[in-house]
């Protein structure tokens, strides 16, 4: 028979059974959200991450593709669902800097208030390619041409607003040349036109266009970046904007990075932190990443994040206010 002591300790034991295992997180698979259609450099960033958590938190972590309005849709969609922990968003500095700007009416949240950083994972510039069938070998040479004919040459975007479009306008400013914008319904499509050499050249992030520089039908003339890439070695000796307009100030980085819904509890927020932290810090997921364009970046802490984030959305308001797009 137990004992009295046995009998007032069971309810006691079976709380704290339960309570612990309300506590356990994540419970149930994660869902990451990809604010952008299957294929592109971010959808590749949310599946080798989603692989590599999974054993990690013990969990299935589901990548949802869920594109539109410039990636809003899909970040407005985990602003305003559960503040569990167990959806997520892969955000791009764009949605989280830039779109509030380009989206001054219609914006559906506000990023700063309605997300919670957790940690971005993988940074990168953007890189200048031209048609290889294009007489120009340097990028002094393309801002010549352009200087010669304004308003002839022709550059393709990824659409308006994106670091494609905002990149040549800030270039086009600090040169002083008139480059003809043509802004597309994404990269691919631009790609294919300047493949078939309507249109002279483009800025897009590294992913999209690393394979058609390695097979010699674009030429790279520049990054967007400040310094040189090193990590790239197809593109190790092209000239970053530091060294071609030291005085413009240019540094045009993608980030991307991981955030909640605001009001998720403190400490799944560092579970989460830690775990995408220790994918992105690990040498298997830069080998699998740094060849693509992109490289590994993490913040110490959520509160880091927080406060990069901060200053980068002045950076993209000046840039947006630059190119004078908008949105609504």
């Amino acid at each position: 028979m137990p004992s009295r002591r046995t009998l007032l300790a069971t309810p006691f034991l079976l709380a704290a059974s339960r309570a612990s295992a309300q506590g356990a997180f994540p419970s149930r698979s994660v869902r990451l959200v990809v604010p952008f259609a299957p294929g592109g450099a971010v959808d590749i960033t949310g599946r080798l991450l989603a692989e590599r958590l999974q054993p990690i938190l013990g969990q299935t972590v589901v990548v949802e593709n869920r594109g539109g309005a410039g990636g809003n849709l899909g970040a407005d969609a985990v602003a305003k669902g559960e503040k569990d922990g167990h959806t997520l968003l892969l955000g791009a500095a764009s949605i989280l800097c830039a779109n509030k700007f380009l989206y001054r009416r219609s914006m559906p949240f506000e990023p700063l208030r309605d997300l919670a950083p957790v940690t971005r994972v993988t940074t990168g510039t953007v890189l200048l390619v031209v048609n290889a069938e294009r007489p120009w070998k340097t990028f002094a040479e393309m801002i010549a041409a352009a200087k010669a004919r304004p308003g002839v040459l022709t550059m393709g975007s990824s659409g308006t607003g994106t670091i494609s479009h905002l990149t040549i306008e800030k270039v086009k400013k600090s040169a002083g040349v008139d480059i003809t914008h043509v802004p597309y319904r994404g990269g691919g499509p631009a790609i294919q036109d300047l493949l078939s050499g309507s249109i002279d050249m483009m800025f897009d992030v590294m992913p999209a266009l690393m394979p058609h520089v390695r097979e010699g039908r674009f030429r790279a003339l520049a990054v967007g970046s400040a310094d040189r890439i090193g990590y790239v070695p197809e593109v190790r000796e092209v000239p970053g904007m530091k060294e071609l307009m030291p005085d413009a100030g240019i540094d045009m980085q993608s980030w991307y990075g991981i955030v909640a819904p605001a009001g998720v509890a403190a400490d799944r927020v560092q579970r989460l932190h830690d775990a995408f932290r220790q994918v992105a810090a690990s040498d298997e997921f830069r080998g699998r990443i740094e060849p693509t364009g992109f490289t590994p970046v993490t913040d110490a802490t959520p509160a880091d994040f927080a406060a990069y984030w901060r200053a980068q959305e002045q950076v993209w308001k000046e840039l947006v206010e630059l190119s004078g797009a908008t949105l609504d």
